[in-house]
């Protein structure tokens, strides 16, 4: 079945843009469009998408602040946003990745990454623009200032190889490439990462990783 999608951007041109790339994709369906955060919410808690693609600035609620509102802590059923933005440290995508984002993309990412975001964001997995995925994390971690919460039980030899890879930007499918291991085992030890660290998703985890200094803060 298709990946259902909800994009949200206030600029006209570039909403209906996104779309027409994402329906052009093998296994996407743009299902709704919105102007702004209030309306991408109200969408989607109506048609329930799978994933959900949205601008970061937008008039009224921002894309921040409907990111918290349908995947933020207080949510019981999470739904799956990725954000997109113009800027790749700007400082509402800290905010929207705190508040719940399954991770982000510039708006020249190219129709290839942005099929990529969606199905990796669809699948539970997440995708960061690669070219700033250590710089992003590693700015936000050190912006964070409270100290990193300790994992309920230590993590093992392989959970932080798989927790180095993972902060680094790579998806699952990279991961198990990477570490020579098979895919249902990677999605293992990331469930057991996200579990241990009290992690809603993959990019908690990954900034865990940065504020516990478990990787490297150069830029790639």
């Amino acid at each position: 079945m298709s990946i259902r999608v909800l994009v949200a951007d206030d600029q006209e041109l570039v909403r209906t843009g996104l779309a027409m790339i994402l329906d052009a994709q093998p296994g996407i369906e743009v299902v709704g469009q919105a102007a702004d955060g209030a309306e991408a919410v109200a969408l989607a808690r109506e048609l329930r998408p799978d994933v959900c693609l949205f601008d970061i600035r937008m008039p009224g609620m921002d894309g921040v602040e409907a990111t918290r509102h349908l995947a933020g802590p207080d949510v019981a059923d999470p739904m799956a946003v990725v954000v997109i933005t113009t800027f790749d440290l700007d400082e509402y995508v800290h905010a929207a990745l705190k508040a719940g984002a399954r991770g982000f993309l510039l708006k020249d990412a190219g129709p290839a990454l942005l099929a990529q975001a969606v199905h990796a964001a669809a699948d539970g997995d997440a995708l960061i623009a690669p070219s700033v995925t250590a710089r992003l994390l590693a700015t936000f971690a050190d912006a964070g200032g409270a100290t990193p919460a300790q994992p309920r039980e230590p993590l093992t030899d392989r959970e932080e190889e798989v927790l180095a890879t993972l902060a680094n930007g790579r998806t699952n499918t990279e991961i198990a490439e990477e570490l020579y291991i098979s895919l249902s085992t990677v999605k293992t030890h990331v469930a057991s990462l996200m579990d241990k660290l009290g992690a809603r998703n993959r990019v908690e985890v990954a900034i865990w990783a940065h504020e516990t200094g478990r990787v490297g803060r150069r830029a790639p």
